[in-house]
């Protein structure tokens, strides 16, 4: 798959893949988010929790949710690492400009 440089730095942050899931559940599926958990065999608090971006979608997530309405994991593994990796370059940004790179042997 080709990578695209970003030309200027985001301004917020990548979507969160909940939201993605959210919308192919309810839009899509039309399924209830009740209904969704019980077929994927997770809590329905566990769901609602990523659909709202209050959880990290993991790879056992996402091999539920493509079960259910297929597709491939990557996609959502990848938006949520790009999530994550943004807000922690925010949360850090400070302490990492403080850090000096270690030198390599010539």
């Amino acid at each position: 798959m080709a990578e695209y440089p970003v030309r200027y730095p985001l301004k917020h942050a990548p979507s969160h893949p909940g939201g993605l899931m959210r919308e192919i559940i309810v839009e899509h599926l039309r399924l209830s988010i009740a209904e969704a958990a019980r077929r994927m065999r997770i809590t329905r608090a566990a769901l609602y929790a990523v659909l709202g971006g209050r959880s990290a979608v993991t790879a056992e997530m996402a091999l539920r949710f493509c079960r259910l309405a297929g597709g491939t994991p990557d996609l959502f593994l990848r938006m949520q690492d790009s999530h994550a990796l943004w807000r922690a370059e925010r949360k850090l940004g400070a302490t990492l400009k403080k850090i000096e790179p270690a030198k390599t042997a010539a």
